[in-house]
């Protein structure tokens, strides 16, 4: 892997002394990560979905507790419920995914019971990419769920029958 071409690598060696968690959707982009922190002798925590409980938790603790372990690679799903990673003082999306809520989600491990301290969240998006347009959709569905929740009356007044069709299309 050519490390001027892998944007987040160079960042996070920027920040080494700090704690991140690194999210994908996709297990196989945690792998090439895994591949590159073993490569440069980096220690970090690792969770997906095929992990059972008592190794999830095992993860979680070593990442929260050991101040050798500066990273935690986590598939968006797996880390999305049930963890509290108060440690980390950045998190990084690496990868979007479509609905913002299990982004969110994800990101909302770090805001537990005991966080002292501001976290940092960066989303990896390049230009002109399918990427791009993934963070389109998940601003017009935040503004949509907005709309709906804030005053539902003014909504349903103000769409439009191609709004509409847009949705259920």
């Amino acid at each position: 892997m050519r490390e001027q071409n892998y944007y987040p690598l160079r960042y996070l060696t920027v920040y080494f002394f700090l704690f991140h968690l690194l999210f994908s959707q996709f297990v196989k982009q945690l792998d090439i990560y895994r591949t590159e922190f073993d490569n440069r002798g980096w220690n970090y925590s690792y969770l997906d979905g095929s992990m059972s409980n008592e190794q999830r938790q095992k993860a979680v603790e070593a990442f929260q507790q050991d101040s050798g372990i500066q990273f935690f690679l986590i598939s968006l799903k797996a880390g999305g419920v049930g963890l509290n990673l108060t440690a980390a003082d950045y998190v990084f999306i690496i990868d979007p995914w479509w609905n913002p809520a299990v982004e969110q989600q994800a990101i909302d491990r770090t805001h537990r019971i005991g966080q002292d301290k501001i976290v940092f969240t960066y989303k990896f998006i390049s230009k002109d990419t399918v990427e791009e347009k993934i963070l389109a959709l998940q601003h017009k569905k935040k503004e949509l769920a907005s709309a709906i929740i804030t005053t539902e009356e003014s909504f349903i007044k103000s769409i439009d029958i191609d709004e509409i069709l847009e949705m259920l299309s």
